[in-house]
Formats: structure tokens, C-alpha cells, sequence
């Protein structure tokens, strides 16, 4: 089963899983095909595997998977540098990561395990249980809510507080066919407040964006040749989506890459 960066005239300011399917990823005919504009390049480190990534007040947080190698750490947004790293016990599998409020809700892929943190220190404060594999979590601010994906078809609805269920959507492209592979995911509020939640199609260098209320895909952005064929050994797939708050841009990168990317997802000729 994830350069120096400027924003709106300061300086910058969240899996899966190895875990496997039968189904087939299923991304064709969106509503919207986009490309992506880069904007700049900041060096990531290359033992992270990336499985959660989000740009909270200036910090990059960010959750690694594989058991014995699992953390979650602060990152500089402008360097890369890591600034503080909590390891998971030796038998969890960290997956993705969203903050809500001074807390982080941390997923593990088949621990069944949510661990609540503090946002400030990374110190574990509570944990809540869950069926099925964790792979990505944002939240939804204007709905109170959490959003999860599992590696099928389905976001999960959860409380951002006890992490329980409250509804959940299935997600469908423009030709009513199931999508499935859903990881990392970045909710990102659209022109009227409302979430739209971008989410990584595991195995895939595409990026969708679903519409949480539908379930229905909007758009799709083609990330193929990102990272260049010179930086390739060594890593593995297109993982971790963070909105910069502000702005129509992003930080993505991959597991075990060793660059991130400020990215726009714009409309061809834009």
C-alpha cells in the first residue's frame, strides 16, 4: 500500500498500502481531464513511504508506511527537512493522516487501528477501531466529518471525534463503472465551501477528484513523467496529495521519491 517554496507572497506554510485487490482501477472518461503544471521542486526523503501528506499553519505532515518503518513526522515545506519523527510500534502499518483542529487522526492499513494525536507534538492521545484496511483520511470542515478511503470503491463517512460511522458514498466515473484503488485523499473545499476530495488511484499516475456528496468523479489529472526517469530507481508509486491553503496549488509526491512537487491541476492550454 505516499527548492523553496513561495505562496501568496510567504513562504510555505498528507495510502496505500501494499495491500492488493482483485478489481481492476477504474478511471476512464471523467468529466474533466486535466495536466499538471509544476511550479517548483523540494527535496523528500527518500527512506518515506508516503501514505498520508497535508499542509496544516505552515507544516507538512506526513505518515510512512511499512511495519518496522512506520512514522509520522513534521516536515519543512520549503526544504523538505524533517523536523520531528514519531515511530509506530514495529507492527503497525501507518497509512494516511488529516488533522482536525489541535489533533491528527492517524489510519493503519490492517491494524484496524485510528490513533488520535497531538497535532503539536505527535504524541499519541486516544485510539479508535475499524473494519476493513485504512488506507486515506481527509476532513471535510464545512460537513464535520471524516473521510475514508479502504482500497474499494467506497468513502467512508466517520464522527471527527469518536470516529464512528455516519454514511458513506460509492464512487463511480462518468460511465457509471465502480473506481476503485481509492488512497491518499485531500479534502479541498470548492468555490462555494463545499469538499471535493482529490484522491491518489493506487498503482496508477492519475489523480481524481470526487465529489463526496454524488460519489461521481469531476476531474482527472494525468501525472505521468512527473518524476523523470533519472530519478526513478529505487521508488515506488505516485502517493500523497497536500492542498497549500490559499491557493489552487499542491505538494505531491510518491513513495520513496525523492523530490516533492508545487503543483497546479489545470485545464490544457490554461
Amino acid at each position: 500500500m505516499r527548492a523553496l517554496v513561495a505562496v501568496a507572497s510567504a513562504v510555505l506554510l498528507v495510502g496505500c498500502s501494499t495491500g492488493t485487490t482483485d478489481a481492476t482501477p477504474t478511471t476512464r472518461a471523467p468529466s474533466s481531464a486535466l495536466h499538471v503544471d509544476v511550479l517548483g521542486k523540494i527535496p523528500h526523503d527518500r527512506q518515506a513511504f508516503t501514505e498520508g501528506f497535508e499542509l496544516a499553519d505552515g507544516v507538512l505532515y506526513e505518515s510512512t508506511g511499512l511495519e518496522g518503518r512506520s512514522s509520522i513526522r513534521t516536515v519543512d515545506p520549503g526544504t523538505g527537512r524533517v523536523t520531528r519523527t514519531v515511530d509506530l510500534a514495529a507492527d503497525l502499518f501507518g497509512e494516511g493522516i488529516t488533522v482536525v483542529g489541535d489533533s491528527i487522526w492517524q489510519l493503519t492499513w490492517q491494524n484496524g487501528v485510528a490513533i488520535r494525536r497531538d497535532r503539536h507534538t505527535l504524541v499519541e492521545e486516544d485510539r479508535a477501531s475499524y473494519e476493513g484496511e485504512g488506507w486515506g483520511i481527509c476532513h471535510d470542515q464545512a460537513a464535520n466529518r471524516l473521510i475514508m478511503s479502504d482500497g474499494t470503491d467506497r468513502l467512508t463517512f466517520r464522527d471527527v471525534d469518536t470516529f464512528a460511522v455516519t454514511g458513506g458514498v460509492d464512487v463511480r466515473g462518468t460511465d457509471g463503472e465502480p473506481v476503485t484503488r481509492i488512497n491518499e485523499l485531500e479534502c479541498v473545499p470548492d468555490e462555494n465551501g463545499h469538499a471535493q476530495v482529490w484522491a491518489n488511484i493506487w498503482q496508477t499516475d492519475q489523480i481524481v477528484r470526487i465529489d463526496p456528496g454524488s460519489g461521481k468523479v469531476a476531474a482527472t489529472v494525468d501525472l505521468q513523467g512527473l518524476l523523470p526517469e533519472a530519478d526513478r530507481a529505487g521508488v515506488d508509486v505516485l502517493n500523497g496529495i497536500a492542498h497549500i491553503p490559499g491557493t489552487d496549488e499542491f505538494l505531491v509526491t510518491g513513495k520513496l521519491w525523492p523530490t516533492m512537487f508545487r503543483v497546479r491541476f489545470v485545464t490544457s492550454g490554461a
